[in-house]
C-alpha cells in the first residue's frame, strides 16, 4: 500500500488543522493505521493510533485531548484533527500503516509510511 499525507502548514498558536492519509494499493481499512512526528534534531515519535476494527484508540499523553483520530468518509483516508496547537507541536507529521496493533506506539510496528506533512507553529 502506498500511503499520502497531506494538510499540513503553518498556523498560529491556538489553530486548528486536518491532515488526512490517503493510500492507494489497498484502503486503509484494512490495516491499523498510526501517526506519528518527527521534529528537528529529535525522534519520531508516536501521535495516535486507530485499529482497523475502529475501536481501542490511543493518543500521545502530549496531545491528547487536542487530537482526534478517525477513518475518513472514504474507506482509504485517515485523518487527523488537531486542535489548540502549540510550538511544540511543530514537526513533520506521518502517516503508517500496519498488520499488527500489538505495539502501536513503536515505530517499527508499522509497515507502511507516507511521505510527511509539515506543521508549523507560529507563538
Amino acid at each position: 500500500v502506498q500511503l499520502q499525507a497531506y494538510g499540513g502548514g503553518l498556523v498560529q498558536a491556538g489553530g486548528s488543522l486536518r491532515l488526512s492519509c490517503a493510500a492507494s494499493g489497498r484502503t486503509t481499512s484494512a490495516y491499523n493505521m498510526g501517526w506519528f512526528r518527527q521534529a528537528p534534531g529529535k525522534e519520531r515519535e508516536f501521535v495516535a493510533a486507530i485499529p482497523w476494527t475502529g475501536s481501542n484508540i490511543y493518543y500521545a499523553g502530549s496531545m491528547k485531548g487536542r487530537v482526534t483520530i478517525a477513518r475518513g468518509n472514504a474507506r482509504n483516508t485517515v485523518n487527523l484533527e488537531m486542535n489548540s496547537l502549540k510550538p511544540e507541536d511543530t514537526a513533520v507529521y506521518y502517516c503508517a500503516a500496519a498488520n499488527s496493533y500489538r505495539d502501536y506506539r513503536a515505530a517499527n510496528t508499522y509497515n507502511y509510511w507516507g511521505q510527511g506533512t509539515q506543521v508549523t507553529v507560529s507563538s
